[in-house]
C-alpha cells in the first residue's frame, strides 16, 4: 500500500489506505471506531446479522500492526459498540487483542459508546491521550490546540470516476486537526459534507479518500470530481 504523509503539530504522520494513522516519531498507530461487538449488540435487540464483525476488524488491525510494527496502539474512542462489548467477545477474539498486547502498549480511549474503561481488557483506558504536542480525543472539540486527532464522525466521500459513483471511507484534515474513518467492519459513515462536519473544518480541510492500496486527495468543498492521487 502506498501511504500519503500529512504535517499536524509539527509532526508527521502517514495515513494508511486501510484507515489508520502511524506517527513515526512515536512510533504510534491509531485507529478510531472499532465498535467491536455491534453484531451482537443488534442480536440483543432482535436483528439478525453476521457476528463476525469482530473477528474481521481485529484481523484487519493485526495486518497493520505487523506491517508497521508500532510501539503503541491508540484505540480512539467508541472502541466497543457498547459497554457489554468487551463481555460478548469470543475466546477466539479475545486471544487476538491479548497477542496485540504481548506486542504493544494499547491505550484505549473513550468514546460515546463506550465512556466507561473497557472491563478486563489490557492495556490502558483515558479519556484522552497526549503525547508530544499530539492529542488523541474522541470527538473534535471546536477551539481545539493544534494536533488534535479524533475519529467519531465515520467521514466517507461521493466520489465520481469513469466507472460510476464511489462512495469510501476518508480521513479529513486541516494544519490544526486530524478525523480519522471508522475502522470496524460494521460501520457506517458520516457524507464530508454535511454540516456537522463543516463545522468541524469552517475554513475548509483536506479530503484522502480511501483506495484499494492508495489514498486519493481533493479539497474539502470542491467538486467530488476533483480527486487525484495523493
Amino acid at each position: 500500500m502506498t501511504e500519503c504523509s500529512i504535517m499536524l503539530g509539527g509532526e508527521r504522520l502517514l495515513l494508511d489506505p486501510a484507515g489508520a494513522v502511524f506517527w513515526p516519531t512515536g512510533s504510534v498507530l491509531a485507529v478510531a471506531d472499532l465498535h467491536l461487538e455491534k453484531g451482537s449488540a443488534a442480536a440483543c435487540r432482535g436483528q439478525l446479522v453476521p457476528p463476525w464483525d469482530s473477528g474481521v476488524t481485529l484481523a484487519r488491525l493485526a495486518a497493520l500492526m505487523a506491517a508497521w510494527r508500532p510501539r503503541v496502539l491508540v484505540a480512539v474512542g467508541d472502541s466497543f459498540h457498547d459497554q457489554g462489548g468487551p463481555a460478548r467477545l469470543g475466546c477466539d477474539e479475545r486471544a487476538a487483542i491479548a497477542r496485540m498486547a504481548r506486542e504493544v502498549r494499547i491505550v484505549w480511549v473513550s468514546g460515546n459508546h463506550d465512556p466507561a474503561p473497557p472491563d478486563a481488557m489490557p492495556g490502558v483506558a483515558v479519556a484522552e491521550w497526549c503525547e508530544a504536542g499530539l492529542v488523541f480525543r474522541h470527538q473534535a472539540r471546536a477551539a481545539a490546540e493544534p494536533g488534535e486527532i479524533s475519529g467519531h464522525y465515520h467521514p466517507k466521500a461521493r466520489v465520481v470516476t469513469r466507472a460510476g459513483e464511489v462512495v469510501r471511507a476518508c480521513f479529513v484534515s486541516d494544519p490544526r486537526r486530524l478525523v480519522l474513518p471508522a475502522f470496524g467492519a460494521y460501520t457506517g459513515g458520516l457524507d464530508v459534507r454535511s454540516p456537522a462536519l463543516s463545522a468541524v473544518f469552517p475554513q475548509g480541510g483536506s479530503v484522502h479518500l480511501l483506495g484499494a492500496s492508495r489514498l486519493y486527495h481533493f479539497a474539502l468543498g470542491a467538486p467530488a470530481t476533483a480527486a487525484v492521487p495523493a
